[in-house]
This record gives structure tokens, C-alpha cells and sequence, in this order.
């Protein structure tokens, strides 16, 4: 098997860690429910408990977080409110993504703590990657870099044109 090294990462890894967000300033989830310009805050979708937003580095074209509108770090601090409208909203996007980009596949998930990969540690949100086939290349693990065909404003205004039809 060959391995590809990279023992720069160890400092990162054993860094001193931040405290996870607090809630307002800190946190650009609690920014974008608190805000009034979901476009400006890639706010394509709100329900009573939870907001659908644009991930701003996504990992491919239509990525979406959807997240608890309270700011809870911990998945059994949701209600059962929450964990219901969360799944519903969770299927939703997927429908929508489904009719207006046709993929192939999705990976859809959770990451509980910076550990788990997590980047704001102190608001759950799901991840929903649209996937297709042949849509892996080698240049995230050559260049850090992602290849994305598509913007976020155009993202933004096919999902906003289908949940509003």
C-alpha cells in the first residue's frame, strides 16, 4: 500500500484547542437565524426549529448544513421537536438537490466534536454533499484545493426557485 505522509499535521494535531462557539457573534449559524438577509447569510431555508445554509467551503457543489435553530452542542440536548423537524428538513433538501442538480448519490452526516471533524463544535448541523459518479479527483489530497463547477450565489437562487414552486 503506498502512504502518503504528512507530518505537518502533527502540530495541528496536538495543538492547544479552542473553546467551541458561543452563542451570537461567535457563531455564524446563531448569525444567520438571528440575521434578516438569509442571502447574505446563505440562508436558503427556515422552519420553526432548525435553518438550512450554503456551507461556505463546500466539499463539492450543493452542499448544505442543516442545523437546530438553538445553539446545542450535543445531540441529546435536541428535542424530539428538533430531531423530527431536523429529518424532515433533512429530506427536503435532499428532494430538492434530487430535482434540480440530479445526483448521483448523497453522503449525509454528523460530526459530534473537533475530533470527529466537526468545525464549529458548538452547533450541530448535518452535512448533505450531493454526489456523482466520477466526481472524486485527486486534488484535495495533492493541493488542498477542491474543484466546484458551480457558485454559491447560483446554488443559492436553483434552491430558493425550488422550494419556493
Amino acid at each position: 500500500m503506498d502512504r502518503l505522509w504528512a507530518p505537518w499535521r502533527l502540530a495541528y494535531i496536538t495543538a492547544p484547542k479552542d473553546k467551541p462557539a458561543a452563542t451570537g457573534d461567535d457563531c455564524f449559524i446563531c448569525r444567520g437565524v438571528a440575521g434578516t438577509e438569509d442571502r447574505a447569510n446563505l440562508v436558503v431555508h427556515r422552519t420553526e426549529l432548525s435553518v438550512v445554509i450554503l456551507n461556505l467551503f463546500p466539499y463539492n457543489n450543493g452542499h448544505l448544513l442543516v442545523t437546530p435553530r438553538a445553539h446545542k452542542a450535543r445531540f441529546d440536548e435536541l428535542t424530539p421537536d428538533e430531531l423530527v423537524d431536523i429529518q424532515l428538513t433533512l429530506g427536503k433538501m435532499i428532494g430538492a438537490l434530487e430535482r434540480r442538480m440530479k445526483p448521483d448519490g448523497f453522503n449525509v452526516g454528523l460530526n459530534l466534536g473537533r475530533a470527529a471533524g466537526a468545525g464549529v463544535p458548538g452547533h450541530l448541523h448535518w452535512h448533505i454533499v450531493p454526489r456523482w459518479v466520477g466526481d472524486s479527483n485527486f486534488m484535495t489530497a495533492v493541493s488542498d484545493m477542491r474543484v466546484l463547477s458551480q457558485s454559491l450565489e447560483a446554488l443559492y437562487d436553483l434552491l430558493v426557485e425550488e422550494l419556493r414552486s
